[in-house]
């Protein structure tokens, strides 16, 4: 058990910190941060966090929490409320939340919650967080690059990204020397 699980268990008594489960209990960090903290992670039951990464698999019978958890007195866990109240168009309790503006700022960085215009093309990398022109991306896997004589290497930084503007799932990164197209669900947005 890390320390910051250890930490996170004295904060919610051991329990979900959004449903109240006691059990299978691991620890969640939201998006963009990347280490566990106790300022940026939540103890959550693992098949939540499942369905938090995976939202296809979204079954909102094990979100009734939220209704209590959005009062929460810990930033991340109203965080990760907002963020499952908007995935799930709880429009009634969004109403009732407040955010401070640099909370809800936070709130928004993965794009839950963001005017949906079905016309509009998003990217988004392996994790759900949106990509923007000029951001850092890291590959997630090795790929091949078709038509040029190296793979591209898990864990290679592709700096300054361009979006490329009629598909979603590619941008374009500069990786050894070369631009290559890459698929936005092989990278993980960085800082």
């Amino acid at each position: 058990m890390s320390v910051i699980e250890k930490k996170l268990k004295d904060r919610s008594g051991s329990v979900c910190e959004i449903s109240g489960a006691e059990h299978d209990l691991v620890v969640y960090t939201l998006p963009p941060h990347t280490a566990e903290s106790l300022e940026h992670s939540v103890l959550v039951a693992k098949h939540l966090k499942d369905q938090i990464e995976n939202p296809e698999t979204m079954n909102e019978n094990d979100w009734r929490g939220l209704s209590d958890s959005m009062w929460n007195e810990h930033l991340p866990v109203q965080i990760l409320s907002w963020r499952m109240l908007a995935r799930l168009k709880n429009n009634d309790l969004l109403d009732m939340m407040y955010l401070d503006e640099e909370a809800l700022e936070w709130a928004k960085a993965t794009g839950e919650g963001a005017e949906e215009d079905e016309n509009k093309i998003v990217h988004k990398d392996s994790n759900g967080v949106i990509l923007l022109d000029g951001d850092s991306v890291v590959l997630i896997k090795d790929l091949d690059v078709k038509g040029a004589t190296f793979t591209a290497k898990r864990g290679a930084a592709v700096h300054n990204i361009k979006l490329v503007w009629d598909d979603a799932n590619l941008i374009e990164g500069r990786v050894e020397n070369q631009n290559i197209y890459i698929l936005t669900q092989y990278v993980k947005k960085t800082k």
